[in-house]
């Protein structure tokens, strides 16, 4: 079986690991993030070569991608992202697993909130993925659960029938797209269901994840900040923000902010509520 790891990342570029090397590397999708100069090796311009040195200091750094594949981790990266968010709904019993995908592993069930963190902390945007048997090893080694180990298969709504299945519900469950996010919530009307890796995605997708979803995560999106952003109960963060549309999602983030020793702004406003640089341009 190919080694490969198709993965959208860093203005949704598309990237192919195989192997353990870099084999591809696609044009990006926007010109700059102020998350990507943040990363621990910084993305300041969009080039092939800054998002190609970005990805290779992950494999070093932590073994994306290869079986060296570190899963857990205790330290937050950004304060909203939505692993740090899922961790603390683990930690505070809002829900009793989440349901995530791993490069070597594909869709997990998981319940250690540091699991959680060292899984998805710094990775976004697994499209494929092909098994690391030492990776799933580690995985389950942790008390996590992987869905299909022998393709490693990327399958959202599966992945939370499988936790349910489990009876570690509720579960946190991470969607891409509209259609995983309806059929989780009409399958598990009390999951807390995180919508990610938004870029690009149409006026209508945006309506219909907004509709569904407890957490939407804006990116870069255009879209997601004029449908869910008036119709959000809360906002968090203003570069890159992250909508609650529910109460459930409210509690998620004020749950998260009450674990934080970090100096946090409250202000009543209309949303969506810009402030600062922004993903350029938004799509």
């Amino acid at each position: 079986m190919t080694d490969e790891h198709i993965i959208e990342a860093i203005g949704k570029t598309r990237i192919v690991v195989r192997d353990g090397r870099v084999v591809e590397v696609g044009k990006p999708l926007i010109r700059s993030c102020p998350l990507a100069e943040k990363f621990s090796c910084p993305v300041h311009e969009m080039t092939e070569g800054a998002i190609r040195e970005n990805i290779e200091d992950r494999m070093r750094a932590f073994g994306m991608c290869t079986p060296g594949r570190q899963v857990t981790d205790r330290s937050d990266f950004v304060l909203f992202g939505a692993s740090e968010l899922i961790s603390s709904a683990l930690r505070n019993g809002l829900v009793r697993s989440a349901v995530i995908v791993c490069d070597g592993a594909g869709t997990v069930v998981v319940t250690a909130p540091d699991q959680v963190q060292g899984i998805g902390g710094r990775v976004s945007g697994i499209v494929q993925t092909s098994p690391i048997l030492q990776v799933i090893g580690r995985i389950e080694n942790l008390g996590g659960r992987v869905l299909d180990p022998g393709t490693a298969r990327i399958d959202m709504p599966a992945g939370a029938a499988f936790a349910y299945d489990l009876s570690l519900s509720p579960a946190a469950v991470t969607v891409a797209t509209a259609d995983d996010a309806e059929t989780v919530r009409a399958a598990h009307p009390d999951a807390l269901i995180i919508a990610v890796h938004t870029t690009g995605v149409s006026a209508e997708e945006a309506r219909r994840l907004a509709a569904v979803a407890d957490l939407v995560t804006a990116c870069a999106s255009a879209a997601i900040r004029e449908e869910a952003g008036p119709r959000a109960l809360l906002q968090a963060g203003t570069a890159v923000p992250v909508f609650a549309m529910t109460p459930l999602g409210k509690r998620v983030v004020l749950t998260k902010l009450q674990e934080t020793d970090r100096q946090v702004l409250v202000s009543g406003k209309a949303l969506p509520a810009a402030g600062g640089r922004e993903p350029e341009p938004l799509i």
